[in-house]
């Protein structure tokens, strides 16, 4: 029995009517359950959290060999400060991965979202189910959220567990000089792997919006991808200054306002609510083109 099947069997049966309010939730229920069943199980998708997992794992082992050497304690952005406390490892792994492993990531998730299920067939048979297309919709989304989110959190957890044991965990020296206890530290940590994942949820839209335009699911990850490094490109030229504050990728490192003694958490906000922004248009795309559109496989 394929999942749509057993979906269908199981959201309508002997005891089962589709204005029976209990059983609709129940039928979101086992689809969500399912979708998620579905994207985390997925060979490909395991092994993409493994790799995750595994940058940190390798830029902690490179700086831990290093310390000692000429090299040691210098590097880009926040990986000069981790030998000196692991805490600063979580930001500096989530540093290395946003600007294209983890938009790689949402991009193979998000365009595979829509994309997969036609081009696999089973997309007419998941329409079948007694579930309304904006329901099926808002489940895909929510899995593909869910998925990028626990990538963030791959990277974020696996950063303090090898910080913790290279270099130790300590009271936190921010960017202004001052100190923070370790638990307001660990704490911050945890707002950074938090703004980051927020900081996908527009590309995620924009990635399963594309993935409603085509049954080539590679096409519909290229182009999610795509998108992310010419909002990147586009954030670098100082001629289109006017229309920064607007990219997708443009408050990505807006995390770094975690690492000040003073929070501004109007800069943070003005970060997400331009990914508000990108999930509002590109959510109604999606949802236009998928409740419209003749699905033939």
């Amino acid at each position: 029995m394929s999942r749509a099947d057993g979906l269908a069997a199981g959201a309508v049966g002997p005891a089962t009517t589709l204005t029976d309010p209990p059983a609709r939730r129940g039928a979101w229920g086992r689809l969500l359950r399912s979708e998620l069943r579905l994207v985390f199980g997925r060979r490909r998708n395991i092994a993409l959290l493994g790799g995750l997992s595994a940058v940190p794992l390798l830029l902690g082992t490179v700086l831990f060999i290093t310390r000692d050497t000429a090299l040691g304690g210098q590097g880009p952005g926040f990986v000069g400060r981790v030998t000196g406390n692991g805490l600063f490892l979580v930001v500096a792994a989530l540093f290395l991965c946003l600007p294209f492993l983890l938009p790689l990531t949402t991009g193979i998730a998000s365009g595979d979202a829509i994309a997969g299920e036609a081009q696999a067939g089973t997309l007419r048979y998941l329409l079948a189910v007694p579930v309304s297309r904006t329901r099926l919709l808002a489940v895909k989304a929510l899995a593909t959220l869910t998925f990028v989110a626990a990538a963030v959190m791959a990277i974020a957890v696996m950063a303090l567990v090898v910080g913790a044991v290279y270099f130790g965990l300590r009271d936190i020296t921010l960017l202004s000089g001052s100190t923070v206890p370790l638990g307001d530290g660990l704490l911050r940590m945890a707002g950074v792997a938090i703004y980051v994942a927020l900081s996908l949820t527009g590309l995620v839209t924009v990635g399963l919006f594309l993935s409603t335009l085509t049954e080539v699911p590679v096409g519909a990850m290229a182009a999610t991808v795509v998108v992310a490094i010419v909002s990147a490109v586009l954030d670098t030229l100082p001629q289109l200054g006017a229309i920064h504050p607007g990219l997708l990728t443009h408050h990505w490192l807006d995390f770094a306002e975690f690492l000040r003694i003073q929070v501004d958490w109007g800069v943070l906000g003005r970060g997400l609510g331009v990914q508000a922004a990108w999930v509002a248009i590109f959510g109604a795309l999606a949802w236009s083109r998928f409740t419209t559109a003749d699905v033939t496989s």
